[in-house]
């Protein structure tokens, strides 16, 4: 058994975010505190980006506290950007950061108990920062099983140079299906574009009130005790020249959902069909929470419901990087928060012994 005051799982943003403050407010790496990340190196989810998302196309990544990111080749694969600076953050604070290391569960003993691939720790707060990346959610429609091409997601997108002479369906009307579109078109035989609902476009800079609003919206599910949606959702996507391009062009057509998926494509209800020998599901993610199953933390309506970064049903339990704080300058004040709530609380309660 490994004793520590604090357990950070996850080393993205959110996770190093908190790390730092807990450094900064005079924790202890090893002694005080442990991060624990089951990724093989540093970089967080970024580490596994496809190789043309080069940094120049990255939008919005807001730098770790402490610490800028400067002279990237905007050129460079963001992957590769990312990841140099996260190791050389975590190098220049010290954080120790423990990988590859699986965490299993957290259970209620007393102490909160996390059960890893490399042992078990026990602490008296956790910051959860384990984001969605691990958990890309996967619609089903009536005869997805009988496709005979290929079906794949975002988290597996290879880069646009594998679908060249394919006739590919683009499901997701987020940032990545719009990128993945852009970026295929060019190699495709064709491409098809099908989203739930209308896409809506956002003219205009993107301003502090506007993001404060796009957080509230979240924020406000969140309190409620139902499953994020994220900040990207409620804001729209930015109408920048590549997206009035692909408009313009036609690439981005957008077809409503499909009604089933054929052996040889999608066909609609009233018997329109599409041939297809890829579906790419833009479709998202979910929080990658499970491990947090045996403290039973959600509500009815399906999500965690917080005050601050804290589980309402158990203030030790701290959430960075989800809901409203899912973005990169969200994770980096979320952790700050969480760590000024931990030490509130650490100061008031008595140690337990483990």
């Amino acid at each position: 058994m490994n004793n520590t005051e604090v357990v950070v799982i996850g080393a993205g943003q959110a996770g190093l975010a908190g790390a730092y403050h807990l450094r900064r407010t005079g924790f202890e790496p090893e002694r005080d505190f442990v991060v624990l990340d089951h990724s093989p190196g540093p970089g967080g989810a970024w580490q596994f980006r496809w190789p043309s998302l080069t940094y120049g196309k990255v939008h919005g990544m807001h730098a770790l506290p402490g610490m800028e990111l400067t002279g990237a080749d905007p050129a460079r694969p963001s992957a590769e950007v990312i990841a140099a600076y996260f190791a050389a953050y975590e190098r220049a604070f010290d954080l120790r950061v423990r990988r590859p290391v699986d965490v299993r569960a957290v259970r209620e003993g007393g102490r909160l108990l996390v059960e890893t691939s490399a042992g078990i720790w026990s602490a008296r707060a956790l910051i959860n920062a384990t984001g969605t990346w691990d958990r890309p959610f996967w619609p089903r429609y009536p005869g997805q099983e009988s496709f005979r091409g290929r079906q794949l997601h975002t988290a597996q997108y290879p880069g646009p140079e594998e679908f060249a002479g394919l006739r590919v369906v683009v499901v997701g009307g987020g940032a990545s299906g719009t990128q993945h579109l852009l970026e295929i078109a060019p190699y495709a035989a064709a491409t098809t574009w099908v989203t739930r609902r209308p896409p809506v476009f956002r003219e205009g800079p993107f301003d502090e009130d506007a993001g404060r609003a796009a957080v509230a919206l979240v924020e406000e599910r969140v309190r409620r005790g139902l499953p994020p949606k994220s900040v990207v959702s409620v804001t729209g996507l930015p109408l920048n020249d590549a997206i009035r391009q692909g408009l313009a062009d036609g690439v981005l057509d957008r077809q409503p959902m499909f009604d089933r998926i054929t052996p040889e494509g999608v066909q609609w209800a009233d018997g329109r069909r599409v041939r297809a020998d890829v579906i790419l599901w833009a479709t998202g993610f979910r929080p990658a929470v499970d491990h947090l199953a045996p403290l039973k933390l959600r509500e009815p309506g399906g999500g965690i419901r917080l005050e601050g970064t804290a589980a309402v049903a158990d203030p030790r339990i701290h959430l960075v990087g989800y809901g409203p704080s899912a973005s990169t300058i969200g994770a980096n004040r979320a952790g700050r928060a969480a760590v000024r709530d931990i030490r509130r609380l650490l100061a008031e309660e008595q140690p337990v012994a483990a």
